[in-house]
């Protein structure tokens, strides 16, 4: 008698574990879809924050890009003759055009003769850089000499002792 208990129990303890799995597999699944779920949403909020952290850093620097630019995010590549046709469209000289993306106009001159490389954010500048026309690139020059005058001016002005 005590076999047939033993084999009864086994059959019972058995059954009850495909009982168990079959009710907690379903659950098991479900866990595992929302876990890549939710591995998915945190990297698209990582990239979203990457995005609203650039076009910030761009609004700070008063430039602005296209919506295709940003969906592009880090596939922006550098092009020597991207900038020299650039600040040709735009019809400035390359010590106006260095004004705008605050630099040199010798760092200008070696962009566009490919001996160096803009770093990251004098890239996003470039890039902001891209959609501006003739009168907004000279808009936003007479407002950068502007600001230019003042800051001098504030410099110069000295209150007595």
């Amino acid at each position: 008698m005590t076999t047939f208990a033993i084999a009864l129990k086994d059959e019972i303890r058995r059954v009850a574990r495909k009982e168990i799995r079959a009710q907690t597999g379903k659950q098991a699944r479900a866990v595992t879809r929302y876990r890549r779920e939710i591995a998915q949403l945190k990297r698209q909020q990582r990239e979203n924050e990457k995005k609203i952290a650039r076009l910030e850093a761009l609004a700070r620097n008063g430039q602005h890009v296209t919506v295709g630019e940003i969906e592009r995010g880090g596939k922006l590549r550098f092009s020597a003759r991207s900038v020299k046709a650039q600040r040709r469209r735009t019809g400035l000289s390359a010590a106006d055009y260095a004004k705008l993306v605050g630099v040199s106009p010798l760092t200008i001159y070696n962009w566009e003769h490919n001996k160096s490389r803009p770093r990251n954010g004098q890239f996003e500048v470039l890039v902001g850089l891209r959609g501006l026309g003739k009168r907004e690139a000279q808009a936003r020059l007479t407002q950068l000499s502007a600001s230019e005058r003042k800051t001098d001016t504030k410099r110069r002005v000295r209150k007595p002792k």
